[in-house]
């Protein structure tokens, strides 16, 4: 995998283009309401870091389970964001993941949908295994999936080449890998850590866009989210997202 050695404009990446928005509505009314329910089995009592966090709308969630809640962003327009709907709520440090220098160590280290935007993800992972997770925290890890149906169609369509394919509109929004579930649990591993649970987050047959229109209508009622959220239990590896529970190496698991 080889990347530009132009400094990346981290503002630059989270604008939406004409073909692909970074964030959809999927993603925020739909996605990270199943995601938290995914996490709320696995959080750990105490303090929580969330790295990555946009412009603070998973953050808001989060805060409804942590008091003490810090989270690392490294585009300059994110954390201006978060600072004036959030402000007194979260600690905000501006910084990238590979340089950031943080305080403390964490029982709840949160990386949604970031970990594929990453230069050096293993690198990352590593940090969080060796410097940021406490002896007994956790780290909740979650990803777009490759083998998800909606991209496998695109696949058939012909409008991607393979089902890991980074395509130019991911990459404008700084993607830099695309994970299946071996492939991301290679990666947690590599990076010293311990995976203690996997799964996938809601069975995804649509792409993003076509999920906009729909949830604009009343052809997707609550009950079908439902049961696609419950559906991509029984089958993890085609569901929008994979996730991964993982620990500190080396540290005896409780549940």
């Amino acid at each position: 995998m080889t990347h530009s050695n132009q400094p990346r404009d981290y503002d630059a990446e989270l604008q939406d283009t004409p073909e692909h928005k970074y964030a959809y509505d999927f993603d925020l009314d739909v996605m990270h309401g199943f995601m938290i329910r995914s996490f709320e089995a696995f959080f750990r009592p105490g303090n929580c870091l969330e790295l990555g966090s946009f412009q603070g709308s998973f953050t808001k969630r989060l805060l409804k389970y942590f008091d003490d809640l810090t989270c690392v962003e490294a585009s300059d327009a994110a954390i201006k964001a978060m600072n004036e709907t959030l402000a007194g709520n979260v600690q905000c440090i501006h910084g990238t993941f590979e340089e950031v220098t943080l305080p403390t160590k964490y029982d709840n280290v949160v990386l949604t949908h970031v970990l594929e935007h990453l230069d050096d993800p293993v690198g990352v992972l590593r940090r969080i295994n060796d410097e940021w997770l406490t002896d007994d925290g956790r780290l909740l890890l979650v990803c777009p999936n490759a083998n998800a149906p909606s991209r496998q169609i695109a696949v058939k369509m012909g409008l991607i080449s393979h089902q890991s394919a980074v395509t130019d509109a991911e990459r404008e929004h700084g993607h830099r890998i695309t994970y299946s579930l071996d492939t991301l649990e290679r990666d947690a591993r590599a990076g010293g850590l311990d995976v203690v649970y996997r799964t996938g987050i809601f069975f995804k047959a649509l792409a993003n866009f076509q999920w906009d229109r729909l949830l604009q209508t009343d052809i997707i009622s609550d009950e079908y989210l439902e049961g696609c959220y419950q559906l991509g239990q029984v089958y993890p590896d085609l569901c929008s997202s994979i996730f991964l529970v993982c620990r500190r190496s080396g540290v005896p698991f409780e549940v």
